[in-house]
C-alpha cells in the first residue's frame, strides 16, 4: 500500500471576508508528482502556505508524513522543502555561501554540512558555479540554486510554486527535467499554470478554482468525470460563413467551447465540444446534412489537459454555477 504523505481534509481558509480556501480535501502517495492547477487566484498559494507552516487554516486540517501543520509545524518543516514563485537569494552571496547560510538555519550539524552541500549542488547541476555570486546568474540557475536549498536537507516533500514562470524554452526543460528526476525519490507538488508541464511531468492532477476542487484524479480520470465528451474538429464547405456556422453550431444540445475560424480558401475549421455522446459523429453528420454543409475533414479527439482546464475553471462553467 502506498503510503500518503500528504492529507488534506475540509481544508479552508479566509481573510477577513474574503473565501481563499473553501472545504478542500486530497491526499497525496509517496513519491508521487502533484500538478496543482488554477486560474490566477483560485487558492493554490495559499493552499501551499497552510502546508509549509506559513498561514494556519480556519478550518479543517492538513497533515505531512503524518503530522499536523498546526499542532506540530517544526515537524512538518523538516520535512518540507519548498520554493515560492519569488524565490528568496541573497544576490551578494555565492551559491556556496548561501547554501551554508541554509544549512546553518537548517540546523544541519557543521560536520556534515560540506557533504550535504555537495549532494545538492550536483543534483541540481550547479557544482561548476558555486563560486558564483548569485547576481550573475541567469534566471535558470537562480531556479536551480533555489531548487538546491529545498532539497539541502535531503526532505521527503518538495512543494514549488510555478518554478518555471519567466523562464526560457531551454531553462524550462532543464528544470522540468530536474523536477521529473526528484520525484522518482520524493513527494513532489508542483502549482503552475502551464498545462504542457502538467503532462510532461505530473502523475497526478488536482484543479482548483475559486478555492474549491473542480476536479482530481490523473488526467485519464478527470476526463472520465466529463461522461465520454470528446473535441470534434470539423473542415466544412458552405455558403454563408463562419458566423452563421456558429449560430448552427448553438443549437446543438450539450455543446460548448466553440471556435469556428473562415480560411482564405473559403472553408471554414470549426472545433466544439460535446459532452455525453456516444453517436456524437452521427449527429454532427445530420446536423451538417439538415442545414446544407459539406464535411470535408471530421476528426475527434478525446479530452486533454488544457480541454478540461478551459471546461473546469472558463467563464462559461463559473455562470452555469452561479445560477
Amino acid at each position: 500500500m502506498t503510503k500518503e504523505m500528504i492529507t488534506v481534509k475540509n481544508l479552508s481558509k479566509s481573510y477577513g471576508n474574503v473565501q481563499a480556501v473553501n472545504n478542500v480535501s486530497f491526499s497525496v502517495g509517496d513519491k508521487a508528482v502533484l500538478g496543482f492547477l488554477g486560474p490566477n487566484g483560485a487558492g493554490k498559494t495559499t493552499v501551499m502556505k497552510i502546508l509549509t507552516g506559513f498561514h494556519f487554516p480556519s478550518g479543517g486540517t492538513a497533515h505531512v508524513d503524518g503530522f499536523s501543520v498546526e499542532e506540530e509545524p517544526l515537524e512538518v518543516k523538516k520535512r518540507i522543502g519548498y520554493l515560492p514563485e519569488n524565490v528568496p537569494l541573497y544576490a551578494d552571496l555565492t551559491v556556496d555561501e548561501y547554501l551554508k547560510f541554509i544549512a546553518e538555519t537548517r540546523n544541519i550539524p557543521k560536520h556534515q554540512q560540506n557533504e550535504v552541500i555537495d549532494k545538492s549542488l550536483e543534483a541540481c547541476s550547479l557544482a561548476s558555479y558555486r563560486r558564483r555570486r548569485i547576481e550573475t546568474l541567469s534566471k535558470g540557475y537562480r531556479q536551480r540554486t533555489g531548487l538546491a536549498q529545498a532539497i539541502l536537507h535531503d526532505p521527503p516533500i518538495l512543494i514549488l510554486d510555478e518554478p518555471t514562470t519567466g523562464l526560457d524554452p531551454n531553462q524550462i526543460i532543464e528544470i522540468r527535467s530536474l523536477i521529473k528526476e526528484l520525484g522518482k525519490t520524493k513527494t513532489v507538488i508542483l502549482s503552475t499554470h502551464i498545462l504542457q508541464e502538467v503532462e510532461a511531468i505530473c502523475s497526478q492532477v488536482l484543479i482548483i478554482n475559486d478555492g474549491s476542487i473542480a476536479a482530481q484524479g490523473r488526467p485519464e480520470e478527470i476526463a472520465g468525470t466529463m461522461k465520454g465528451g470528446d473535441t470534434w474538429e470539423l473542415i466544412l464547405k458552405c455558403e454563408g460563413g463562419a458566423g452563421f456556422i456558429n449560430e448552427k453550431l448553438i443549437l446543438l444540445d450539450n455543446i460548448s467551447n466553440i471556435s469556428v475560424e473562415s480560411s482564405d480558401d473559403g472553408l471554414i475549421a470549426a472545433s466544439f465540444f460535446i459532452q455525453g455522446e456516444l453517436s456524437a459523429g452521427e449527429r454532427i453528420f445530420d446536423w451538417a446534412v439538415k442545414n446544407g454543409f459539406k464535411i470535408l475533414q471530421m476528426n475527434r479527439r478525446k479530452l486533454s489537459i488544457e480541454d478540461i482546464f478551459v471546461k473546469l475553471t472558463g467563464d462559461e462553467t463559473k455562470e452555469q454555477g452561479d445560477k
